[in-house]
């Protein structure tokens, strides 16, 4: 993050206008709280994601749970959480879950007065619906947006959203930022920012929120045992490239299942259990219809001017990550 608060703030431009919503804005600014986790360098996220981590969490009830986005407190075995007024409280990682990308922290700690925010219906955000993306820090940390889009997204680290929400002008500040629609509620929370090729050359900068209905299944699941109950996708320890409708390997988890089947990196990938893939989409979608975790997942790739099979035995992602040490 920054060190200057200056280059914290959101344009004027963009900051949402208090008599233009018909909820208390400032409440649901004052719900939001910076979190700062630190992971050990024996982590297996250490090395992609670094050992000190901050971004924003939502506090979603009295009872102190923060939601936010797992990467900002994977394998974390301190975090702190800072309120809108400057009180500061540890807290303990109690769920990261890896289909949604959402984590959940508990408080160890009392802060009277903070206010919940309430959880929306994300199914409810269409196409160019006004919202309010927000960041830890208030107004100044907030944009008013609208929903660009409503699509599938694919990443290249094994996850895959059926109907993710895309909102612009993108927030500078995404992780962990809360999305709220026109009624106030939690609809989702930000993930990443990505750059959209326009006519003429320009860029379109979005913000991916991961939407809060695929929380709401699993949240009293998640909070009590740090499962979402759910059987574990299969994971393959593979980071994909995506090109000109091509997949490719462009890394492996160190001693993941890819690897271990003998996956390079830059094999393309030509089908997976005799689909044909041709983007990141198509790629996890075959890899999910293998069956939950453990299942057998046979890959079709090009390794030069050769091609052949791989039989990956797939594996669930938590067991190669470090487990909270509270819960």
């Amino acid at each position: 993050m920054p060190d200057d608060d200056d280059e914290w703030e959101v344009p004027d431009a963009f900051q949402p206008d208090p008599a233009e919503f018909a909820f208390p804005l400032q409440e649901r600014f004052d719900s939001i709280v910076t979190v700062k986790a630190q992971v050990p360098p024996d982590a297996t996220s250490a090395a992609a994601l670094g050992v000190e981590r901050e971004g924003s969490g939502v506090w979603i009830d009295q009872g102190g749970l923060v939601l936010t986005m797992g990467y900002l407190v994977m394998e974390a075995e301190t975090i702190w959480l800072t309120a809108h007024d400057g009180r500061v409280v540890q807290a303990t990682p109690i769920a990261t879950d890896f289909e949604s990308g959402f984590g959940l922290v508990q408080a160890l700690g009392r802060l009277p007065g903070m206010p919940v925010a309430p959880l929306g219906d994300s199914d409810s955000l269409k196409f160019g619906t006004s919202c309010v993306l927000a960041a830890a820090g208030g107004r100044e940390h907030a944009v008013a947006c609208t929903i660009a889009a409503r699509q599938p997204f694919a990443g290249y680290w094994e996850y895959m959203l059926d109907n993710a929400i895309f909102t612009a002008p993108a927030h500078p500040h995404w992780g962990g930022a809360g999305l709220f629609g026109p009624d106030g509620r939690l609809a989702g929370i930000g993930s990443l920012i990505l750059q959209q090729g326009q006519p003429g050359g320009k860029r379109l900068d979005l913000n991916m929120v991961v939407p809060i209905n695929e929380l709401l299944p699993i949240l009293e699941t998640l909070r009590r045992t740090g499962h979402s109950g759910r059987p574990a996708r299969p994971w393959l320890g593979l980071y994909a490239t995506e090109d000109e409708e091509t997949v490719g390997v462009g890394s492996l988890a160190k001693g993941g299942p890819a690897e271990r089947a003998g996956l390079r990196p830059r094999d393309r990938i030509l089908a997976v259990d005799g689909q044909a893939v041709n983007d990141l989409v198509s790629l996890w979608t075959a890899v999910r219809a293998a069956g939950p975790a453990g299942a057998a997942v046979k890959l079709t790739v090009s390794r030069g001017q050769k091609q052949m099979d791989l039989s990956i035995t797939s594996s669930d992602r938590a067991r190669h990550l470090k487990a909270p040490r509270l819960h």
